[in-house]
């Protein structure tokens, strides 16, 4: 179980639509930033797409991590078959262990069904490069569908991207989240988060925390994952609320990251020393 950060942890330094930063972070920025961090991993989803990259691009991408000894794990947006074997190749090249996926894009939202069906017809090339498809909680699906999916589809290669937050949108919060998905997953968003009445009273907000400072039980989340038997990764993903301007939001968002490394290795930390006092005794 190592700690991460990812494209989503640095959402607004990427730029979004009607927000982009004078110099945009790149993919090897983001590994650079890693780099400063200390942390392990790197995810890269697809607010960094890596299909668009040249040849030459992917091979500096692939030779820096290697060099600062950082893994990678892939991300996109959309299943379909062409798309999955595109990033399979990817995910092989960056050796990447698996393939963070959102069922869903603008254009295309397929049913549960064509789910099973699409994840089906690319399985058999997945499983013979060793790459799993974890398939993230986001929105539109509640948690008892997906572990559905997951089940119908019945491959070890198939599990889930577990986002702590994600699925308030499928009006489910992380307990829930947590204990039915933590059997499945291979990679973990550990994003925080706060619930605060609107400043009008008329309605709730939910917005993001650093890691530890928020609603999330991070410790809880760490024993729900162990006590699954599984090893996923750490990875921050953060829910920045906006300042008055783009450069304090960036500001912002970068003291929020470290915030949230800092935690989590601190946390990780003393509970691997009771781990280990537990085994000794």
């Amino acid at each position: 179980m190592k700690i991460g950060i990812g494209s989503y942890t640095y959402t607004w330094s990427i730029g979004i639509p009607g927000h982009k930063p004078k110099k945009p972070m790149t993919v090897i920025d983001l590994l650079k930033k890693a780099e400063e961090l200390a942390v392990e991993v790197v995810q890269i989803c697809d607010n960094l797409p890596l299909h668009v990259l040249s040849t030459s691009s992917l091979d500096a991408l692939h030779n820096y991590a290697k060099v600062s000894g950082i893994a990678i794990e892939v991300g996109t947006r959309g299943i379909r078959p062409d798309h999955l074997l595109t990033y399979l190749s990817l995910a092989n090249r960056l050796g990447s262990p698996l393939v963070r996926v959102v069922t869903d894009t603008e254009e295309d939202k397929p049913s549960e069904k064509e789910i099973v069906e699409l994840i089906r017809a690319v399985l058999p090339e997945y499983e013979r490069l060793n790459i799993a498809i974890a398939i993230e909680n986001h929105d539109r699906f509640s948690v008892n569908s997906l572990v559905q999916l997951i089940e119908k589809i019945d491959s070890p290669y198939v599990g889930v991207c577990l986002d702590t937050v994600n699925s308030f949108g499928a009006l489910e919060g992380p307990e829930v989240v947590i204990r039915k998905l933590a059997p499945f997953a291979f990679s973990i968003h550990v994003k925080d988060f706060e619930i605060r009445r609107a400043n009008h009273q008329m309605g709730f907000v939910i917005e993001g925390r650093p890691v530890g400072k928020g609603r999330l039980d991070v410790p809880w989340l760490l024993k729900q994952i162990r006590s699954a038997g599984l090893d996923p990764n750490l990875i921050v993903e953060l829910w920045t609320p906006p300042e008055d301007n783009l450069e304090a939001t960036l500001i912002k968002e970068d003291r929020w990251a470290r915030e949230s490394v800092e935690y989590l290795r601190q946390l990780k930390m003393a509970t691997d020393n009771m781990r280990m006092s537990k085994y000794r005794d």
